[in-house]
């Protein structure tokens, strides 16, 4: 099962719905957590992992 609990781009906490986690898309190795809020203005993110930044 896939956690996070704060979105990976501003750190606030994942509870609002609308949110959505997914694996990197570089390593796959890492979850990457994206509040409703970054996922609609495009916020970047950059995976803790491997270093890989996403729109």
């Amino acid at each position: 099962m896939r956690y996070k609990q704060n979105c990976t781009s501003c750190g606030i906490g994942l509870v609002e719905i609308g949110y959505s986690l997914f694996d990197c898309p570089n390593c796959g190795e890492e979850v990457i957590g994206r509040c409703k809020e970054c996922r609609e203005h495009t916020t970047e993110y950059q995976c803790p992992k491997c270093g890989f930044v996403g729109p």
